[in-house]
């Protein structure tokens, strides 16, 4: 696996269960609702893996950076990629908080840049695509490609893997190779042993475990290199970031929002380094739509405060 952890961030990873809002809750409660981490030095016994707490997710204020993965937070995860559902009014919703946050809001994805353009049009957005190897670090600039490795021959052998195993499906993008096994997850045994001889085969790159997909990707790049790149640039800097993600491949960027003194948001269950969770993508959607409003979206020492508090 490439995610790389320090012995601090292990030390921080825990195991808790997500707490889905009922249809009550929802209605009375200013947001989604999470389920915190319990504390590095909990027991092992079975009561320590539940939540000790649960609150509200944190409102965004005028000066927070807003990073949103996109499927399994945007969306729901399905079995083909290309079915995904956008949910209605979306896009809209993303349009009006990066209009608000003066254009400090990215999507922080493992897919191509030509797919979040597609299942987003006509909206436009700062974008970190491939887990960050392709970038638009504005929505009116031009797309850069970090690494592009020469991927033909794993192109080549995967494909012929995956007509060989059915239900096997092989993504090529522009500096990754994706294998996803999501139809068939008895073969994941077989699917890690073979992308792991097709790393060893390739210079420069490393493997990258997601929720039913392997992918081989550039080494040193990742969610958390984009974040951290992003925060540097005049719209995001001097931020406080916000990262919302679902999977393994999004704790690099957990880790490095968290180190900044900001807040990462894992969807669903897992062991994690975010300090906050929600159970669903429609917590998440609905915690952006509460945000669009002025009511939410309040001052900027609002999400301080909040991260102060116990």
């Amino acid at each position: 696996m490439t995610l790389t952890l320090h012995a601090t961030d292990l030390g921080r990873l825990s195991v808790s269960h997500p707490v889905s809002a009922t249809s009550a809750e929802v209605g009375a409660a200013p947001a989604a609702t999470f389920a915190a981490n319990q504390p590095a030095d909990a027991s092992s016994d079975s009561s320590a893996a539940e939540p000790r707490s649960s609150s509200a997710l944190p409102a965004l204020h005028a000066h927070s950076a807003l990073f949103l993965d996109f499927d399994g937070t945007l969306v729901d995860l399905v079995e083909d990629p290309d079915a995904v559902v956008v949910p209605s009014g979306l896009t809209t919703t993303l349009q009006k908080l990066h209009t608000r946050l003066g254009g400090a809001l990215a999507v922080v994805s493992g897919r191509s840049l030509q797919d979040l353009d597609r299942f987003l049009e006509p909206l436009r957005l700062p974008l970190a695509a491939e887990h960050g190897a392709q970038r638009r670090m504005a929505a009116a600039a031009d797309a850069i490609a970090l690494a592009c490795p020469d991927l033909r021959d794993v192109v080549r052998s995967a494909t012929v893997f995956a007509a060989a195993n059915p239900g096997l499906r092989v993504e090529s993008k522009r500096s990754a190779v994706a294998l996803h096994y999501r139809q068939a997850p008895h073969l994941q045994a077989e699917c890690i042993r073979f992308m792991t001889a097709a790393v060893e085969a390739t210079a420069n790159v490393e493997l990258l475990h997601g929720k039913c997909v392997l992918e081989i990707k550039p080494s040193g790049i990742s969610k958390g290199t984009a974040i951290s790149d992003f925060m540097k640039l005049p719209a995001f800097k001097g931020r406080v970031p916000v990262f919302a993600g679902d999977d393994t491949t999004d704790e690099s960027g957990f880790s490095v929002v968290e180190a900044l003194g900001g807040v990462g948001i894992k969807v669903g269950a897992g062991a994690t380094l975010a300090s906050r969770r929600c159970a669903f993508p429609s917590d998440i959607l609905r915690w952006l739509a509460q945000a669009e409003s002025d009511s939410v979206l309040g001052s900027a020492d609002s999400l301080q405060q909040q991260l102060a508090s116990p």
